[in-house]
């Protein structure tokens, strides 16, 4: 079943000074399996938004359905449909409060009361995921470890709760270029082997456009677009508003376009990019 975001309003300290509405009649459909991301400018609701996923906000109006589940409601299965959600937070880091890295993947699974054996196969698989060494690692403190260890760290104590749904915002952001690429397959991996549902958010088009097959666009607390990423990232005025910009790949070929190169500007990959400028160019000289 998909999430449900229905026509979600949310306002920070209402009747005080501080008011502010972060998010205004927001619908969106997330539909299992699917790969959806969202994008804005600082600001724009996206976080707020997908704090609402598995129920650490609800609604000033509207509601949020998780399998069915109304996750503001009580009782058993909105408890069960918040479960289903799993978050990375924009500093996962931060999460973290263990003695040792691997007490605190651990912390999850002994909560949903697993036997000891499974456990530890979680720890281990999710440190592998995160492409941290066991043994070389299992009984450090977390807080001995670099930035983005400690951020992989993170990652991994979602990932060992095995989530049906998994929201990661901005879960690349301050790693270098490896790590971030390291990370992105593993996030691909993660979806299409175990059929995880992922949320996305990244101001980064260049990732988003390799990853996703749903892109929203959010703009002032404003839902401004939805639809796959071979129309979304051509929709040049909404890109502007939302504070974005089209995927270098994309500008390039536009560029060349622009230029007079007959070549065809929906490329998300190296290898597509490569393919459509050779094709351009065997029908420009065809032409000559």
């Amino acid at each position: 079943m998909p999430i449900e975001i229905e026509n979600v309003t949310y306002t920070y300290m209402p009747l005080t000074p501080f008011e502010r509405t972060a998010l205004r009649n927001v619908s969106l459909t997330i539909e299992e399996g699917s790969f959806t991301a969202i994008a804005g400018h600082t600001g724009s609701g996206k976080s707020t938004l997908v704090q609402h996923l598995n129920g650490l906000l609800h609604p000033t109006t509207g509601r949020v359905m998780v399998d069915g589940a109304d996750l503001a409601a009580k009782g058993k299965a909105a408890k069960n449909a918040r479960c289903c959600v799993g978050m990375v937070f924009q500093y996962p880091e931060h999460q973290l409060f263990e003695e040792t890295v691997a007490a605190d993947i651990a912390f999850g699974p002994k909560n949903m009361e697993l036997a000891e054996d499974e456990i530890d196969k979680r720890v281990r698989d999710a440190m592998e995921f995160v492409d941290l060494d066991y043994e070389k690692y299992h009984s450090v403190s977390p807080f001995q470890l670099s930035g983005g260890q400690m951020r992989r760290v993170a990652i991994a104590g979602v990932v060992a709760l095995k989530p049906k749904y998994l929201v990661l915002d901005e879960p690349t952001a301050g790693l270098d270029p490896q790590g971030r690429e390291r990370l992105l397959k593993k996030i691909v991996q993660l979806h299409k082997k175990e059929k995880v549902t992922i949320v996305f958010v990244s101001h980064n088009m260049d990732d988003i456009a390799r990853v996703a097959d749903q892109v929203v666009f959010m703009n002032q607390g404003e839902m401004i677009l939805k639809d796959i990423p071979q129309r979304a990232f051509f929709e040049e005025e909404k890109l502007q508003a939302a504070g974005l910009s089209a995927p270098q790949l994309v500008k390039l070929l536009k560029g060349l376009r622009a230029n007079g190169l007959d070549v065809e500007t929906a490329a998300f990959t190296v290898e597509k990019g490569v393919e459509n400028i050779l094709a351009a160019l065997r029908r420009k000289r065809n032409a000559d």
